[in-house]
């Protein structure tokens, strides 16, 4: 099978406290995007054999898509052996959850290789064993996560614009992330802003807010920059992807999209990416 492993942004990202098992509970629209990467994925008699066009991605068992396989096979009780050539195109670090999307992609795959029927509901609990982020590629398009990002509620929004993503030459460690928002937790600035926006008809950027933007940009200023040209060439909305280090605008026009598009080619990877 050759499969497209899309990524995703997050329109918003509400970090609401830490948990007792030490994770964070959160609050955010995910949004599927046409940005990915590409898998190949062949059956073979036993084991995970994983091989990639890049040389930064590890292809032992800490392969988010080794633990997909041996997640399902746990859950089927049988060695459901496979083959996969990752063909990266998304940067590690980035905030688009491009390993995550690659894991429910194998999953999905081994589904339909092997035949084993396996509904959409049991397929989003085994992926939540394997990161937080891989429940929602299970579906994908545009849904609301809370708690860790695993309890998902499809959402109606039509979102018919432009997105562009400028992702810099830097990565952002995602634990670095979370345990510095630590510090920056306080009970009263963390009542969600958009859970009650999944019951209306109408979506409105006012409401959204990444709380990693906090954190990053005094690290990162270079994304605060970013961040502030995007509104400046006309995009409707701006913002942190995840906890980085991607950098998303979404245009009405296509024209000023791609006009910012040309302003950032030079000196950072660029995308003209749409929903899905």
């Amino acid at each position: 099978m050759n499969v497209q492993s899309h990524t995703k942004i997050n329109l918003g990202l509400k970090v609401l406290n830490l948990r007792s098992d030490n994770h964070h509970n959160i609050e955010t629209f995910f949004v599927e995007i046409d940005f990915g990467d590409k898998l190949e994925i062949k059956k073979i008699n036993s084991g995970c054999k994983i091989s990639s066009n890049v040389n930064w991605l590890p292809l032992d068992s800490s392969n988010l898509c080794y633990k997909a396989y041996e997640q399902i096979s746990r859950f089927c009780k049988k060695d459901l052996g496979v083959s996969i050539h990752l063909e990266k195109s998304v940067p590690p670090g980035s905030g688009l959850g491009g390993g995550s999307s690659n894991a429910a992609e194998t999953l999905k795959s081994i589904n339909l290789l092997y035949d084993l029927k396996i509904n959409q509901n049991d397929l989003e609990i085994i992926a939540s064993n394997i990161g937080s982020d891989v429940p929602f590629f299970i579906r994908g398009k545009i849904q609301l996560g809370e708690k860790t990002g695993i309890k998902l509620t499809p959402v109606d929004f039509l979102i018919n614009k432009k997105i562009l993503l400028i992702i810099p030459k830097f990565s952002i460690n995602t634990k670095w992330a979370y345990a510095e928002i630590k510090n920056k937790l306080k009970s009263h600035n963390n009542i969600p802003k958009f859970a009650d926006l999944k019951r209306r008809d109408f979506l409105s950027f006012k409401f959204f807010e990444n709380d990693f933007e906090k954190i990053v940009i005094p690290s990162y200023p270079e994304i605060g920059t970013l961040k502030s040209k995007l509104l400046e060439f006309g995009a409707n909305f701006a913002s942190l992807s995840g906890s980085g280090s991607t950098v998303f605008g979404i245009f009405d026009d296509e024209a000023l999209a791609k006009r910012a598009k040309s302003f950032f080619h030079s000196s950072h990877l660029t995308i003209l990416a749409n929903p899905v």
